[in-house]
């Protein structure tokens, strides 16, 4: 018998028991008058049961409607609602609703290239605060987030989109580009050096268009500038943001870390992707895709010039493996000429071959464990190179040797860094430094 409806029925049996031992049943009472008593009480402990128990139904069907969908990205950071090939048979009004969530994050790091750093044998900081909002509401999607950092606080995504049917799906608003290997061509905290040039996880302003449907993905997106409106938007620091995106271009004498002097921004870009998945058998799945943009360069007045993207990739998974590979060129062609390219994200600038090529070749193996409460190990090796710079620029490499634990809301990455003219990594894709350098990172992320 459940514990709580016995509970609410101790007065009751207490004051029987009392009255039996106190007399106050009278001599007159009869045995089948006290079973019949007792049935009583055990009929009216059963419908107290009965309704105790519909209402336990009702409130885990409402707590079920308000959970994410398996199209949803388990952290919430660039979630797509991504089409599916079937939807929830949920009513609509089980569906409408927003959830609100987030992240918070810390960070330790040990920089080999880095004295101080070193000799205080690491430092451990607060990294981010992160606020998101999903949901739909009459049939109309809502996705947001906004980011805190220490030295910024910036938007991430925030787009509104509609259900063409279950197969298509429309955004407007500042999102993901679709570009490449997605959602991210990586598997470690400082994803590929793809990222640093702007050609992973990135975000603009502007509409797309997704389709899904069998074995098929295409993708298409019109960005009328980047997420802080372009060459004049209005923005305190353009240097403030989570991607990558170029912000103007460098001349003879200026520094690599410098504000440009010539400033510009990305404007009226086109983006298309298409990808295959493949189902070889049970074990072995593979996805091929193609990806290309073209768009205009604007300092805020009149057209300066245009940039264009290419790329190749291959997604395999075999049972527990993950295999990741893409070859990618860029180039941003300025009217008079520029070799070089700043760039502007986490609150500084930095310089960029304006032409190059890129590869990555990455593997990811997953292993589910029964550790208390980790539940997977995510073990991967991610290798990112950029050649064929302009300005006769050294290449740049990083490598990136972890592994991503999962313990309900915490996400762990555990990561070795060796690279070469890789920022973040003691170095610059715009300068050579000649060094190659090391950085253990342990960033813990929990997220709710």
């Amino acid at each position: 018998m459940p514990v709580l409806p016995l509970m609410r029925h101790v007065p009751v049996i207490v004051a029987l028991m009392t009255a039996l031992h106190t007399g106050h049943l009278s001599a007159d009472t009869t045995t089948e008058q006290v079973v019949h008593e007792i049935e009583m009480m055990k009929q009216r402990i059963h419908e107290l049961e009965m309704l105790l128990k519909e209402k336990q139904l009702n409130n885990q069907d409402n707590n079920q409607s308000g959970k994410k969908t398996e199209s949803e990205q388990q952290d919430g950071a660039g979630t797509e609602m991504e089409v599916a090939s079937t939807k929830s048979e949920k009513s609509k009004e089980a569906q409408d609703g927003i959830k609100v969530g987030g992240a918070v994050r810390l960070q330790y790091s040990n920089e080999r290239y880095n004295e101080g750093n070193r000799d205080r044998g690491g430092d451990l900081d607060f990294d981010i605060f992160r606020l998101n909002v999903d949901g739909t509401i009459g049939d109309v999607l809502l996705s947001a987030e906004w980011r805190w950092f220490q030295y910024m606080n910036v938007v991430h995504h925030a787009w509104l989109g509609y259900d063409f049917s279950a197969t298509s799906q429309g955004q407007l608003g500042i999102h993901k580009v679709p570009f490449g290997i997605l959602p991210y061509n990586s598997h470690n905290f400082f994803f590929s050096s793809n990222y640093y040039v702007g050609l992973e996880d990135d975000y603009d302003a502007g509409i797309k268009f997704l389709h899904k449907a069998g074995p098929w993905d295409f993708r298409v997106g019109f960005y009328l500038n980047d997420e802080q409106g372009g060459a004049d938007g209005f923005v305190d620091k353009r240097e403030d943001r989570y991607s990558y995106d170029v912000v103007g271009y460098r001349v003879a004498g200026e520094g690599t870390f410098e504000k440009p002097a010539n400033i510009l921004g990305e404007n009226n870009t086109l983006n298309a992707r298409i990808a295959y998945q493949l189902a070889v058998n049970d074990r072995l799945k593979i996805e091929l895709g193609a990806s290309g943009q073209y768009g205009r360069l604007h300092n805020g007045s009149d057209k300066v010039g245009d940039h264009d993207a290419y790329a190749i990739h291959l997604v395999g998974d075999y049972g527990p493996w993950n295999l990741q590979l893409q070859a990618s060129a860029y180039e941003y062609d300025v009217d008079g000429g520029a070799d070089l390219m700043a760039v502007g994200a986490y609150s500084f600038y930095d310089t960029i071959p304006a032409e190059a090529d890129t590869y990555t070749a990455n593997i990811a193996y997953s292993l589910p464990v029964a550790w208390g409460p980790i539940t997977n190990l995510l073990f991967y090796n991610d290798y990112s190179l950029i050649t064929n710079k302009s300005a006769n620029l050294d290449d740049t490499w990083m490598n990136v040797l972890g592994v991503a634990v999962s313990a309900g809301g915490l996400y762990t990455y555990i990561d070795f860094v060796s690279a070469e003219n890789q920022p973040f990594i003691g170095g610059s894709m715009g300068s050579d430094s000649g060094n190659t350098e090391h950085r253990f990172n342990i960033n813990l992320g929990y997220y709710y």
